[in-house]
């Protein structure tokens, strides 16, 4: 018979998961609808998500130092905590790069990689929904070669970029800025899938 103060580890695996979904659909809709005037409250409202992500993780962990028995090995908890909140740190460096490098306009390039990036994020976050019940989930295997697909077509996109700036662009500052945000929206999808593998090695060391 469980205690009524047991600590829900994976459902805390999916609330921050919400943070990385939700610092992508902001940077997404950011991007999409542009605006510089405005993008310095758009970068507060990222980093308090950040923020907020940060807190409940070290939450987590706290909760771990006392745990007697977790649900899954301890350093499974710290590593999938730790990867689901570099996913919500990768998607924030995209927008503070935007910043930094003093950019004016977005190409189409870029809305599609944070298209991209959101419908990892949610794929993520499904899965990790799935995964409070791994051992009878039959939606979860699906979802985390769906997070590895979409991984997949980030890499394409971000050589299919980088390819066409190169041809089009002789200007090196213009080549400089945008190699270095295709790499951080890669990143993004990168860290996706590494709390998709994550969870898939969790779970064929409990099956």
């Amino acid at each position: 018979m469980g205690r009524k103060n047991d600590f829900n580890y994976f459902e805390a695996f999916v609330d921050l998961s919400k943070y990385s979904l939700e610092a992508a659909k902001l940077l997404d809709k950011t991007l999409n609808k542009f605006n510089t005037m405005t993008l310095p409250d758009k970068i507060k409202e990222i980093h308090e998500i950040e923020h907020s992500a940060d807190l409940a993780k070290h939450k987590v962990i706290n909760r771990l130092f006392k745990e007697f028995l977790p649900p899954i090995e301890r350093e499974d908890i710290i590593s999938l905590s730790q990867k689901i909140d570099d996913v919500t740190d990768a998607v924030e460096d995209v927008l503070i790069s935007i910043d930094i490098f003093n950019v004016k306009t977005i190409p189409p390039e870029i809305l599609e990689f944070t298209r991209l990036i959101v419908e990892c994020c949610d794929s993520i976050h499904m899965a990790l929904v799935e995964f409070q019940n791994f051992r009878k989930s039959t939606d979860l295997p699906s979802l985390i070669i769906k997070v590895n697909s979409l991984e997949e077509k980030g890499d394409a996109l971000y050589v299919d970029a980088v390819r066409k700036m190169y041809r089009s662009s002789k200007d090196p500052i213009t080549l400089m800025i945008w190699t270095e945000i295709l790499q951080k929206l890669e990143i993004c999808c990168d860290a996706c899938e590494d709390v998709a593998d994550d969870i898939e090695s969790v779970v064929m060391k409990n099956s």
